[in-house]
């Protein structure tokens, strides 16, 4: 590996596909960008030859690939300016909360939740020695919209809403801005199975704007953030949803 250059630096969990990618290829253009992937190998090769992004196989819910991931960046980087908290999963099958179970709901919350919690109190906690320093977390519409067939998903995404509130007030005084970006329905291979049914809900008038969002959407929502232009508004929720949020009679 070549030894990093003057660019800041960008850690992306869950960068090989989907959002994750799209805001991969996005900060490559200014960023040394150091991508994780936990499975598809050929995927991450692919975004590492595409971008030049230094792409490492770590499982976010795993404390010692915590660990470890944190302790590479900062052995090979130094620093981080900028962590993109983008890893998270569907659950693996959809079940009314009547039937759900533990081991599905334990999956989604050591992923979704515990996972990005930690790995940003390990980054944060250098980004405080420099007083410097960006957070984004990518949550979901799914935060505040009750799904009664993935409840452990929804719930995963409420917590972590409720972990950017604590992180940006927490970091404020040391000059890191902490921010909550909240997609709605995005196409990616994670909502693959009913894509064809959120189309039609969204002709049907689902959406304020009639399209379903694309990972390019939040990527330039991540963009705004890393140039500094929300600099002063830490903790602020950006929904990338085509206006589901609002609220109209």
């Amino acid at each position: 590996m070549k030894p990093p250059d003057a660019k800041c630096v960008a850690l992306i969990t869950g960068a090989s596909r989907g959002i994750g990618r799209a805001v991969a290829i996005e900060l490559s253009k200014t960023h040394q960008v150091i991508g994780t992937y936990r499975g598809r190998r050929d995927a991450a090769e692919s975004l590492a030859a595409e971008t030049g992004a230094d792409m490492v196989q770590s499982d976010i819910s795993s404390s010692a690939d915590r660990a470890a991931l944190s302790a590479y960046v900062r052995s090979t980087y130094g620093h981080v300016d900028l962590l993109v908290n983008n890893a998270g999963m569907a659950p693996r099958e959809r079940r009314d909360v009547m039937d759900a179970t533990e081991d599905s709901f334990d999956e989604l919350i050591s992923t979704n939740l515990k996972g990005p919690h930690f790995l940003t109190q390990l980054v944060a906690r250098g980004m405080a020695e420099r007083q410097s320093g960006r957070i984004v977390f990518v949550t979901s519409i799914s935060s505040y919209t009750a799904s009664v067939n993935r409840a452990d998903y929804c719930m995963s995404k409420a917590g972590l809403s409720m972990s950017v509130a604590l992180y940006a007030a927490r970091l404020a005084a040391h000059g890191i801005g902490v921010f909550e970006i909240r997609p709605g329905i995005v196409r990616t291979d994670m909502i693959s199975a009913v894509e064809q049914a959120y189309e039609d809900r969204i002709r049907a008038g689902l959406l304020p704007q009639r399209r379903m969002g694309e990972p390019v959407d939040v990527a330039m929502a991540v963009r705004a953030i890393a140039e500094g232009r929300l600099d002063y508004s830490t903790g602020q929720v950006i929904n990338v949803d085509g206006g589901f949020h609002l609220r109209t009679l």
